[in-house]
């Protein structure tokens, strides 16, 4: 029985934090349960997103080097040959387009001299992340991603603020605004 309580001890932890960070519920008497995604919080999710990453990309930006851009030149040439879903004609995950792609939004926001701002960025990130899995469904035939990076990433390296952070917010907004219509029409994209 004490080596039972000894291994018990970690499971709790971990979902004790998951709870903290809004992604499990505890109920009392059964245990923890995935947390349902809360739809009416996307479009403050998305403006937060939109608002947050447009000031650290443009940071970023400001302190751009040759090296900041090469990797974005190879992240995006990555992304092109890896395709988004592993069914041509339905979307089925593919982890490696989603680590190429958190890798590219964060190579943007690299050069952003604000270790804190970044970190907010890749918390805002994560919970976006969770929709944007639903809402892939929905819109995965009708978006062309790749030309919304390729968009944000050349605006990015002709350091036009105004293109970049209205592409980024565009970008992001596709998502907000594809999830909360299918919330509100009761079901989720």
């Amino acid at each position: 029985m004490h080596t039972l309580r000894r291994e018990r001890r970690p499971l709790r932890e971990a979902l004790s934090r998951l709870s903290a960070e809004g992604l499990v519920e505890r109920s009392e008497q059964r245990g923890f349960n995935v947390a349902p995604l809360k739809w009416d919080e996307l479009p403050t999710l998305t403006r937060n997103r939109v608002q947050l990453e447009g000031l650290a990309l443009r940071e970023s930006i400001e302190e751009r080097d040759a090296a900041w851009e090469d990797a974005l030149v190879l992240l995006v040439h990555r992304l092109s040959r890896t395709p988004r879903s592993l069914s041509a004609d339905h979307y089925v995950p593919n982890p490696a387009w989603e680590a190429l792609h958190r890798e590219f939004h964060r190579g943007l926001l690299a050069r952003c001299p604000s270790r804190w701002l970044r970190a907010f960025c890749d918390t805002l990130a994560d919970e976006a992340y969770r929709f944007r899995q639903l809402a892939a469904n929905r819109s995965f035939s009708s978006r062309n991603e790749h030309a919304e990076h390729v968009a944000i990433f050349t605006a990015a390296l002709e350091a036009v603020p105004t293109t970049h952070a209205r592409l980024l917010g565009e970008h992001y907004t596709h998502l907000g605004q594809r999830g909360f219509a299918g919330a509100r029409a009761g079901h989720a994209p």
